[in-house]
């Protein structure tokens, strides 16, 4: 979730749940408590992860960058909860699907490094925060021919160049570890990143596919995609948790 400030409310877009919930997915809400126990506990029942966007910037010390002048809020409880959730994400094993700050999150976490504003550090940039409405896709994407992105049909079928919307002046620099780039913008800011290993699902988007899947069968099958492969991951525990028990009785 999220932390509105003036009113010390947890909260998050209906978007993120609505496309988890039409592609038939369960949503469940994580509150930014950041304790260890709370966080194995309730991930405890999840079958994967969607990290969703922020209206806030990853804190820079977390990468060892001292912060720009042109960087936005930070709030420590959404960074210290979510890179809490993302170390049970790795020690479990969970799919994971990563929007805006929450790949720029997970970067970090995998020791990597960020643009700390797009406008400023990088040379004929695009504009990357569109303004409303936030559902227009803003700009095109370049995507690399091998992938999980490049896997969806929509992807593959598509004669014209793949557009996005776009709400960030934060990107990727340097990337993390057993993380690749597999999308860019036409201004070589990194669009999207998958991990490398064979026995991972983590797709990081830069865009904001839950506001698109009403018009956008990319977005569509994005969600798709992640929740088969959280279906497909509640399947094997709960089969590994019914010989489990088998065994003990």
């Amino acid at each position: 979730m999220r932390l509105e400030l003036p009113t010390d409310r947890f909260y998050l877009g209906r978007d993120y749940a609505e496309a988890i919930e039409a592609a038939g997915g369960i949503p469940v809400h994580i509150a930014l408590i950041p304790r260890a126990e709370y966080i194995s506990q309730i991930m405890d029942d999840l079958d994967g992860v969607l990290l969703p966007g922020s209206n806030t910037d990853v804190d820079p010390h977390l990468y060892g960058e001292e912060p720009h002048p042109k960087l936005g809020p930070v709030i420590p409880v959404k960074d210290e909860t979510d890179m809490l959730v993302l170390e049970e994400v790795e020690r479990r094993n969970l799919p994971l699907l990563a929007i805006c700050f929450g790949m720029q999150v997970l970067n970090v976490h995998r020791g990597g490094t960020l643009v700390q504003d797009i406008e400023a550090q990088t040379p004929e940039p695009l504009k990357h925060e569109q303004g409303s409405p936030s559902t227009r896709p803003s700009h095109s994407i370049t995507v690399a021919k091998e992938g999980r992105l490049a896997g969806l049909e929509a992807v593959r079928n598509s004669e014209a160049p793949v557009r996005v919307n776009s709400s960030h002046h934060q990107a990727v620099k340097e990337l993390g570890r057993d993380l690749v780039a597999t999308a860019w913008a036409t201004d070589g800011i990194v669009e999207a990143v998958e991990d490398t290993r064979p026995d991972r699902f983590a797709i990081g988007v830069q865009w904001h596919p839950e506001l698109l899947t009403g018009r956008d069968e990319v977005s569509r099958e994005l969600f798709r995609d992640f929740v088969a492969r959280c279906s497909s991951a509640g399947r094997i525990l709960s089969s590994f948790l019914r010989i489990a028990s088998r065994c003990v009785t």
